[in-house]
């Protein structure tokens, strides 16, 4: 079982640039494929980045391909995501998610078993 605890979330202007990181405690971080969630008001939640538990392997949603970058430290448990030239879209509630299921071309929230609490970001125009 792991915790996970997102922080760095806040308000700014699009185009500017925001990191977020998340700190588990428990055993076996390694163990885990790590991944970046986002939920929009009204809106499903939606993948946004993963990584491999080696942090050999990054898979992006489109929409983000380009601009965010999801990185681990193992030794430090933490996973971070640096988000720049942010736009309004970006607006959401992040959430750090983790799985133990195998590395497969199929992303989807219900793969993952634990969650974050979630970290506000508010791009505004």
């Amino acid at each position: 079982q792991v915790q996970l605890v997102e922080s760095g979330g806040g308000l700014l202007q699009a185009g500017g640039s925001l990191t977020l990181s998340c700190a588990a405690s428990g055993r076996s971080f390694s163990s885990y494929v790590m991944g970046w969630f986002r939920q929009a008001p009204g809106k499903e939640r939606e993948f946004v980045a993963r990584i491999s538990r080696s942090g050999g392997d990054r898979t992006y949603a489109d929409s983000v391909k380009g601009r965010f970058t999801i990185s681990r430290d193992n030794a430090k448990r933490t996973v971070a995501l640096q988000m720049s030239s942010l736009k309004p879209e970006d607006t959401a509630v992040y959430y750090c998610a983790a799985t133990t299921m195998s590395w497969s071309n199929y992303v989807s929230p219900r793969q993952y078993v634990y969650w974050g609490q979630g970290t506000q970001v508010t791009v505004s125009s």
